[in-house]
């Protein structure tokens, strides 16, 4: 038995542990994830407001005290959501184009400046937002005027939130201008196509000449680019749209949030920190899925879908295994990591538990830390997606404890809380009977038995 779940640990290191950690060291997943991770308070602090704001709908004793009071200056407050919310493309843009130079400037050894990298990153990003159109040989921008109240002026699409290219649909044009200004600039260095100022120039003045050369090479290469998309009767918005819509869907589906969670805990089995590498490169997706929310749609995967509903208690879902071995457990070992794993696991913390059970290289407990996120994944998803439960709307810190992030990011839906607690429960009931028997092997080794594992 043990030489099976040592050839499976194998297994694992091998064709998931490397890949996956090939994929989490590319230069430019890198600095996608570090780009997620930084838009994240902007995106909470928007989402406050937006939550601030549609309470009314949920608690309808408010809508009197709110038409008399908060609606009036309504649209004062809501500009910290659309300054948020409204233009996360432009926060992954210029995050990007700053971490992915800085990684270059750092790594090959190039004298690459993060800020020129990411103000040329904005330039090749704002080339492609106007909408153009080819009409008689002649190229125009677009104007158009719709009855919804939204409108082309310019090639400049307006809606609710601002500039609709720079929000959560212009994300993954962001990352690839970002990914090409990058190049770009990288290329005008290592062949020395800059303009080098004497020492003695001050610093700021210096950096604007280096830049220079490398911002003419951007914008014609990507006006070239989308000029000639433009002259096809598209652009890059539109090509982008196709690859990363059918990963957006994917991702989306039933089946993918199954592979997503099994990749997540796959990767925590064999010592590595799955969530962080699978759900930071899914940020982007799960961003613009909830934008996508708020506008109307009752897409599952969005905002920390993860942490309000799936993972309660960190990754395995482990909040009702800490209070069984903190308060009910017979082995010693367990009572006491138990009581000092449940502060933590209350905040969606229990590198405690993966490491001091351990449940790292543990067969007997791996089919639980599968199965109890795979099973209150679906659940969650179900839910949501026949629409028993209000979708993500808004975006909380992940830390925050069991049902207070599936009430808030859900606008206030009180059955979003159910379906927490009842995801808590049902993971529960799925980690009872290994739990169980690992309680009683481990009180076997602590009367002088063998170590189990």
């Amino acid at each position: 038995m043990e030489t099976e779940n040592n050839k499976v640990f194998a297994l694992l290191e091998k064709y998931l542990m490397g890949p996956m950690g090939k994929i989490a060291s590319f230069r430019v997943v890198r600095a996608i994830m570090a780009a997620g991770m930084a838009s994240i308070p902007f995106v909470i602090v928007g989402s406050m407001f937006l939550v601030f704001n549609v309470l009314p709908q949920t608690f309808t004793f408010l809508e009197g005290f709110y038409n008399a009071t908060f609606f009036r200056i309504s649209d004062l407050y809501m500009l910290a959501n659309k300054a948020t919310m409204g233009i996360l493309a432009l926060y992954f843009g210029l995050v990007i184009g700053y971490e992915y130079t800085k990684i270059y400037a750092e790594e090959e050894s190039l004298n690459l400046n993060p800020l020129n990298g990411a103000l040329l990153s904005l330039l090749a990003f704002f080339i492609t937002i106007p909408q153009l159109v080819l009409e008689d040989g002649t190229m125009s921008l677009v104007e158009q005027s719709g009855e919804d109240g939204n409108a082309i002026v310019f090639g400049w699409e307006i809606v609710g939130d601002g500039v609709s290219r720079l929000g959560a649909t212009g994300i993954f044009t962001a990352i690839l201008m970002a990914i090409v200004a990058v190049q770009l600039y990288r290329l005008c260095v290592k062949r020395n196509w800059v303009i080098k100022m004497p020492e003695a120039v001050p610093e700021g003045v210096s950096r604007s000449f280096t830049a220079l050369i490398p911002a003419f090479f951007v914008a014609i290469v990507v006006l070239v680019i989308n000029g000639a998309l433009i002259a096809l009767g598209t652009d890059i918005f539109k090509m982008i749209a196709v690859p990363f819509g059918f990963v957006v869907n994917l991702a989306n589906s039933w089946l993918g949030i199954l592979v997503i969670f099994f990749l997540v805990h796959a990767l925590w089995i064999v010592g590595i920190h799955g969530a962080t590498i699978v759900f930071g490169f899914l940020t982007p997706i799960v961003l613009a899925n909830m934008q996508s929310n708020i506008a109307g749609a009752t897409i599952p995967f969005a905002g920390e879908f993860n942490n309000s509903f799936v993972i309660v208690g960190g990754s395995g879902s482990t909040l009702g295994l800490v209070f069984f071995i903190a308060f009910l457990a017979k082995s010693s070992q367990l009572k006491v990591l138990g009581k000092a794993a449940l502060a933590p696991s209350l905040f969606n913390i229990n590198e405690p538990l993966i490491f001091g059970l351990p449940i790292v290289y543990n067969p007997f407990l791996a089919i639980p830390f599968f199965l109890a996120p795979m099973v209150t994944a679906s659940i969650a998803y179900w839910a949501i997606k026949l629409q028993l439960v209000e979708p993500i709307i808004a975006q909380m810190p992940w830390p925050t404890p069991i049902g207070a992030g599936a009430f808030i990011s859900t606008g206030g839906d009180l059955m979003a809380v159910v379906l927490a607690v009842i995801c808590t429960a049902v993971a529960f009931l799925i980690w009872l009977p290994f739990i169980k028997m690992y309680d009683s092997k481990l009180v076997k080794q602590e009367q002088g038995g063998e170590s189990i594992i």
